[in-house]
């Protein structure tokens, strides 16, 4: 099974969560070639959205850079032998002091 494979990386999401997407990253690595990147992005995505509600973002690859901002506990990276996944809700400001004030 794919959890006893997986590395993760970097994260901040509770672990039920994090297990939803090695859950997840199964499905899909069983689902698709592991050549169909954005086909296993989609899925992930779209599950993840489903489950989880919307405004998840999904990025895998072999090699990749990145340099996002995401929501507090709603990150995760993690490398499948040579497959890399992360996963993130995306947020306009990195935290509460950034955000301007209402009016």
């Amino acid at each position: 099974m794919l959890e006893g494979k997986a590395v993760i990386g970097e994260t901040d999401m509770l672990s039920t969560m994090q297990k939803d997407a090695l859950v997840l990253a199964a499905k899909a690595l069983d689902t698709f070639d592991v050549t169909e990147l954005t086909e296993i992005a989609r899925f992930i995505k779209q599950e993840f959205d489903r489950c989880h509600g919307g405004g998840w973002q999904c990025v895998v690859g072999t090699d990749f850079g990145s340099f996002v901002t995401h929501c507090h506990g709603c990150f995760i990276h993690f490398c499948v032998g040579s497959l890399a996944v992360m996963l993130f809700r995306g947020c306009e400001y990195p935290d509460e002091a950034a955000m301007p004030e209402d009016p």
